[in-house]
């Protein structure tokens, strides 16, 4: 039997000035603070009966930032998209690279920093131990959070040799956004019979990430084996007419294969990152 108007009336205006009340609260506290009183305060709210779990979880969505002075730190961005924030290692010191890379460490989760150097390596190891760097993908990890949240495996294949980094950047983004990622690599269109040889890895995948430099065929080619999303990765591997993965590049956008979509170049952590989010629907 349903509520009648007056409960149905009654049960908003509790919920509405529950809200209402917690507006308060956030308002009161400095817009780039983030502290265990503010946590605190909501969640003595949701015990009381004064605010639903599910409202709750819409508040935590939108706490605020860390400001560090040269980097404002996104702590809830996995509470948002499912993976914290990824910190891009290119124009960085090895200073701002370690003290962003602890700061996100003291809140949990898996960390990435992609593009990162050996010296920024040293620099956030004094301040992380456990950090590690994958060499090939040039990414600094810190992984912690073992736990698989993609639906199936993400497959990650390179036509050659030479666009093994990129492929490698996607693996590890793959792998630390929890999924499990098999690899095929150098199996480009100049020898295909490479690539049918694996056909059963491919058709096994429920995503499919391909890296390929010179003109670029290879996605077009692997689209037309699988009914899965294929993400065309353009590198800058090639000669002068390469026009460092631009060739690539455009070959891709006009791939006849409809289930191609295109990221840009040398992308592989965009290409892994949005693998992922695939994998998890």
């Amino acid at each position: 039997m349903g509520e009648t108007p007056s409960r149905q009336s009654a049960r908003g205006r509790r919920h509405g000035n529950a809200n209402a009340n917690l507006d308060s609260a956030f308002a009161r506290l400095p817009s780039s603070s983030l502290n265990a009183d503010s946590i605190r305060e909501l969640f003595d709210q949701v015990r009381h009966g004064k605010l639903s779990p599910d409202a709750a979880v819409d508040r935590l969505r939108h706490l605020p930032f860390e400001d560090l002075g040269f980097a404002n730190l996104d702590h809830h961005r996995a509470l948002r998209a499912g993976m914290p924030e990824v910190i891009f290692g290119p124009g960085k010191t090895p200073s701002q690279m370690a003290t962003i890379f602890s700061r996100l460490a003291k809140h949990g989760g898996n960390i990435l920093a992609t593009r990162a150097s050996e010296k920024q390596l040293t620099a956030v190891k004094k301040k992380v131990p456990k950090a590690e760097y994958q060499a090939l993908a040039r990414a600094i990890v810190l992984r912690r959070d073992k736990k698989k949240y993609g639906k199936g495996i993400i497959a990650v294949v390179s036509a050659g040799t030479s666009d093994i980094p990129v492929a490698e950047e996607a693996v590890v983004t793959a792998e630390m956004m929890g999924n499990d990622v098999e690899h095929l690599y150098d199996v480009g269109v100049a020898g295909i019979h490479r690539l049918m040889a694996n056909r059963a890895s491919l058709t096994r995948a429920r995503v499919v990430i391909v890296c390929a430099g010179m003109e670029g065929a290879l996605p077009s080619v692997v689209g037309g084996l699988v009914g899965v999303p294929v993400i065309a990765v353009p590198t800058s591997v090639g000669y002068g007419a390469a026009f460092k993965g631009l060739a690539a590049l455009l070959g891709m956008m006009n791939s006849c294969a409809s289930n191609v979509s295109v990221v840009n170049i040398d992308n592989g952590f965009g290409a892994g990152y949005v693998a992922s989010m695939i994998n998890r629907l």
